[in-house]
């Protein structure tokens, strides 16, 4: 793949992935190729230890027991496993700290338990394709979507869907406990998902600015 193809498909310049093609090498990756040629990157098992300072061990390890509260029971269970990779790649010392890590977390409260499998529907996020749902409101009344699934936002109290709707032409979250089934379109919105994404994070952003403001 070209350094062009590359920077494009990451929004960044070639010179961003110069950079991190050189720091990827110097890591001990393998990745063949040059400027102006391509790169092809070959998975190789026998890469060096992980090594992290003791922060940045306390950060992974308090996200990941966060994740095994909060997530589903395959998002719990893929928090366990990673740690036990990540353990499992470090020098015993670093072993030790990330075992006795200081910083703790603990919910009082965890997002109710998801209707729909959230498996598929990560699936479905992970494959760019539109997805048919029936949703029930508040008042319990069901109207059927055609969404385009961005991201799963995680709140205190809930797990929030974000989505381009098909049927308002608008940005919506929907609450994965009022999904009331749903299918797989085969229809793909492949290579908008960033682009959307990244419209419905500023469109957010955009209007908790304005409720400050308006508080103020």
């Amino acid at each position: 793949m070209t350094a062009a193809r590359l920077a494009t498909a990451m929004e960044v310049s070639e010179r961003t992935i110069y950079r991190d093609i050189d720091s990827l090498r110097a890591a001990g990756a393998r990745i063949e190729g040059e400027a102006g040629l391509g790169y092809t990157m070959i998975e190789d098992p026998a890469l060096p230890p992980q090594t992290f300072t003791q922060i940045e061990l306390e950060a992974l390890t308090l996200g990941l027991a966060d994740v095994n509260q909060r997530g589903d029971a395959d998002l719990a269970q893929a928090a366990n496993d990673a740690l036990v990779k990540i353990l499992a790649t470090l020098p015993e010392r670093q072993q030790r700290q990330a075992m006795h890590a200081v910083n703790l977390v603990h919910r009082f409260y965890t997002p109710a338990t998801p209707t729909i499998d959230m498996t598929l529907l990560r699936e479905a996020m992970w494959a760019e394709e539109a997805l048919d749902i029936g949703y029930r409101d508040l008042k319990g009344a069901r109207t059927e979507r055609r969404i385009y699934p961005l991201a799963l936002s995680y709140h205190d109290r809930s797990v929030m869907l974000l989505a381009w709707c098909c049927k308002r032409e608008d940005f919506r979250s929907f609450h994965v406990t009022r999904i009331d089934g749903y299918r797989n379109t085969g229809e793909s919105f492949r290579p908008r998902r960033v682009a959307l994404l990244r419209a419905f994070i500023g469109h957010l952003h955009s209007r908790d600015r304005g409720a400050e403001v308006a508080s103020v």
